[in-house]
C-alpha cells in the first residue's frame, strides 16, 4: 500500500508540474518549467505511469462547449477567422504540453520513451488512444525524414553504436562481432537514420548486399565466413534486412524513406548498379495457410486461379505441421510447387486485405514490385516455421516507384510475369 500511495503521489506531482508548464507563467518560463517536468518524468516509478496516462486522457481534452460554439460559428460563417478559432479550441491541451516538453534538452527522447510505455498498455486501456494519437501526430512531424540524417555505419563506427546494431537486428540475428564485421565489409553496407536530438541512437537501419545478381536464398548473404565480392561485380543492391530500433516511433514512416534514400545514394556512388531489390521473409504465410483462409475472398484473383490455389491448399494440408516445418519438406518438389502457388495467391490476393502480410504491405506500399518467389530460401527454424522456407524478392524500379505506390493505394498489386505464372 505504501508503494501504491507513493506512486500515486508522484503521479499527482508530475501532473501539477504539467499544468504549471501549460499555464501563462509556464509559457513565460517554459524552459525552466519543462526541465522540472522532465526531471519528474525521469524519476517517476513505473507503476505510476498508468495514472498519468489516465489523467492525460481525461483531463487534458478540449472544452466541449467551446468546440461546439466555434463549430457552430464556422458552420454559419465559414471564413478563415472562424476556422482558425475552431482549430485553436479543438486542439487538445496535451499537444501543447508535449510541444513544450520537446523544446527542453532531452525532451524529444523522453517523449519517445513515454510513448513506448503507453503502447505497452494501450490494448488494456482504450481510453489512452487519444494520448497516443496526439503523440503520434507530433512525432510524425518531428521525425519527418527531412529532419533526419542518413549515415553509413561501418566497422570504424563507435563501439556503442555497433552494439546497438547487434541488439536491434530483428530479421536475421547477428551472431557476435565476427558476424557484424562480415556484414560491414565493402560488399555489404548498413545505413541508418538519426535524429538531431538523438544523434547517438539509430532509429532504423537497413542492411544491403552488393551482388552480381538477385539472390534466391538468405544463407549466403549472412554467412560470416564468405569472402567479399570484388567491386567490379556489383550489379544488384539487395536490401535483406530492415530493423526498427525504437518502439516508441511505431507508426511513424521511416523505413520507406530510408530505402529510397539508400537506393539513390548507392546509384550515385556505384553507377553500374542496375537492380535494387529485397530478399524478404513472408512472416504471415504459414499462419494464413493453417488458419482456414477463405480463398474465395482473395482480392484480384480470377476464378480459375482461386480454384487452383484451393486444390493446392488441400494437398498441403495433407501434410502435418511437423512435416511442413522439417527440412525434409524442402526435398519434396510437388509440395514446394504447391507452396509457391499458395504464396503467390497469398501475396497478390491477401495483401490488400486485412490480415495481409506486413512485409508485403510495407514494400508494395513503398512502390516495389513483387518480383520472384524463392522456395527453400530460408532453411532456419524461424524461416521454416513462419513461411515453410519461402522468401520473396521485391524489385525497386526507381522510375516506377510512384506509379506502383499509386496502384497499391487502389488495391492493385504490381507483380512480375514470373509471379503471375505461379497463380
Amino acid at each position: 500500500m505504501v508503494g501504491s500511495w507513493t506512486s500515486s503521489r508522484a503521479a499527482r506531482q508530475l501532473l501539477v508540474a504539467a499544468r504549471q508548464l501549460l499555464s501563462e507563467r509556464g509559457q513565460a518560463n517554459s524552459l525552466g518549467q519543462a526541465r522540472t517536468l522532465i526531471t519528474r518524468m525521469r524519476e517517476l516509478p513505473a507503476d505510476a505511469w498508468p495514472e498519468v496516462f489516465d489523467r492525460l486522457a481525461a483531463e487534458f481534452n478540449p472544452d466541449p462547449a467551446a468546440v461546439l460554439t466555434a463549430a457552430q460559428d464556422y458552420a454559419t460563417r465559414p471564413d478563415a477567422d472562424a476556422l482558425l478559432a475552431l482549430t485553436q479550441v479543438s486542439e487538445p491541451p496535451r499537444q501543447e504540453l508535449f510541444r513544450r516538453i520537446n523544446r527542453a534538452p532531452g525532451g524529444t527522447g523522453l517523449l519517445v520513451r513515454m510513448r513506448r510505455r503507453l503502447l505497452d498498455g494501450l490494448k488494456t486501456h482504450p481510453s489512452w488512444r487519444m494520448v497516443d494519437a496526439d503523440l503520434l501526430h507530433l512525432l510524425s512531424s518531428w521525425f519527418n525524414p527531412g529532419f533526419l540524417e542518413m549515415r553509413q555505419v561501418d566497422w570504424h563506427s563507435p563501439a556503442h553504436l555497433l552494439e546497438q546494431i547487434i541488439h536491434h537486428e530483428a530479421v536475421h540475428a547477428i551472431d557476435g562481432w565476427d558476424d557484424l564485421r562480415r556484414r560491414l565489409l565493402p560488399d555489404r553496407r548498413l545505413f541508418a537514420f538519426f535524429h538531431p536530438q538523438l544523434p547517438q541512437e539509430p532509429l532504423i537501419f537497413v542492411e544491403v548486399a552488393l551482388l552480381p545478381e538477385m539472390p534466391d536464398a538468405i544463407a549466403p548473404l549472412i554467412e560470416k565466413r564468405t569472402e567479399p565480392m570484388p567491386p567490379n561485380s556489383y550489379r544488384c543492391a539487395v536490401f535483406y534486412s530492415i530493423s526498427n530500433c525504437e518502439p516508441g516511433l511505431r507508426g511513424v514512416s521511416l523505413g520507406n524513406f530510408l530505402i529510397k534514400h539508400v537506393a539513390e545514394h548507392l546509384q550515385r556512388e556505384l553507377p553500374k548498379l542496375k537492380r535494387f531489390c529485397t530478399l524478404s521473409p513472408i512472416p504471415g504465410l504459414a499462419a494464413w495457410l493453417h488458419g482456414a483462409p477463405d480463398l474465395g475472398g482473395l482480392s484480384g484473383l480470377k476464378k480459375p486461379q482461386i480454384e487452383r490455389a484451393s486444390e493446392a491448399l488441400t494437398r498441403v494440408r495433407q501434410h502435418s505441421s511437423a512435416e511442413l516445418t522439417s527440412p525434409t519438406a524442402l526435398a519434396n518438389e510437388a509440395l514446394q510447387a504447391d507452396l509457391r502457388h499458395l504464396a503467390a495467391a497469398y501475396l497478390v490476393g491477401q495483401t490488400p486485405l486485412p490480415g495481409g502480410d506486413p512485409v508485403a504491405r510495407f514494400h508494395l506500399d513503398n512502390g516495389a514490385r513483387l518480383e520472384r518467389l524463392n522456395v527453400s530460401a530460408d532453411r532456419s527454424a524461424k524461416g521454416m516455421k513462419q513461411s515453410h522456407g519461402l522468401m520473396v524478392n521485391y524489385l525497386y524500379d526507381l522510375d516506377r516507384i510512384e506509379s506502383h505506390h499509386e496502384d497499391f493505394t487502389r488495391g492493385e498489386i504490381a507483380f512480375s510475369r514470373a509471379v503471375g505464372a505461379c497463380l
